[in-house]
């Protein structure tokens, strides 16, 4: 699924292509994709058509395009979403679920699997009310890295079920904890009310600094599915320390990389750089 650098990448490609445009039309070939637009496709592309796209905005994982009504259009990407700037007249994407014509190009929605959606924000141009719940990111203004100290201290859960709670801390997704586990040298069962203030301020350190180089490469590509809005895939895969890393040397100590079971998907960490929490009596 794609995280923050990944959708950071969309957002600043949208920001680049898309923004002073004006929709002049939408497309809903597959209505899934605006499932969560009660009102149906129809009134979905009623409600859009005419209106000036003013900005481009993110938290976390999810994306919205600012309207000049005031309303916002929210996307997110779900595991294999992407939002396509083409020119018109390219032809149709394989997985083509929404089309929007814009002045001079088409912004398309692309979904393999169809997790991803796109909906409407009633006046949340500046934050839908449907995100509001979630914490900021580290990459935002927003982000309070004492409270963030605080709320993980208090807290018996392991620091990468910590990292992947939205409300705690949003955009963090399995890649890049581990990622940032692996360089902090910290075990993800470890329990956060038994990391020192000092070690939660290095992980986090560790969190924004894996996502800023992520960014810089044009994020994490394992295959065609994740590409910005030119299609151009991101290739920070090849830095990666941790995360698919099993069996290989840690890049540390050459100590095989251990994968296990974690909440439906895989852990990737060093068992020397990383070693499991002693569990107390």
């Amino acid at each position: 699924m794609p995280e923050l650098p990944e959708v950071e990448v969309v957002r600043a490609g949208l920001e680049r292509h898309v923004v002073g445009a004006r929709i002049a039309a939408v497309e809903v070939l597959h209505p899934r994709p605006v499932r969560r637009h009660l009102a149906g496709p129809a009134d979905f592309s009623a409600v859009l058509s005419g209106r000036e796209i003013v900005a481009a905005r993110r938290r976390g994982k999810y994306l919205w395009l600012p309207l000049d009504s005031g309303d916002a259009l929210m996307a997110h990407l779900g595991m294999s979403g992407q939002m396509l700037v083409q020119p018109v007249g390219s032809p149709d994407e394989r997985h083509l679920r929404v089309r929007f014509a814009l002045d001079r190009d088409e912004l398309r929605f692309v979904d393999q699997r169809m997790f991803g959606g796109l909906s409407l924000s009633p006046g949340g141009a500046d934050i839908p009310t449907e995100i509001a719940h979630i914490a900021p990111d580290p990459l935002e203004s927003a982000f309070d890295p004492e409270w963030f100290v605080a709320r993980v201290r208090r807290s018996a859960s392991g620091i990468k079920r910590l990292l992947l709670t939205q409300t705690v801390i949003s955009g963090v997704g399995n890649i890049y904890a581990d990622e940032a586990l692996w360089r902090a040298r910290l075990h993800g069962e470890r329990p956060g009310n038994r990391l020192t203030r000092a070690q939660v301020l290095e992980l986090l350190g560790h969190v924004i600094d894996v996502m800023s180089d992520a960014l810089a490469q044009g994020g994490t590509s394992f295959d065609a599915l994740y590409v910005n809005v030119n299609g151009e895939s991101g290739y920070f895969d090849r830095s990666l320390h941790a995360y698919g890393r099993e069996d290989e040397p840690c890049h540390r100590c050459g100590t095989p990389i251990r994968r296990v079971a974690f909440m439906n998907r895989s852990s990737y960490f060093c068992p020397v750089c990383q070693p499991a929490p002693r569990r107390r009596s």
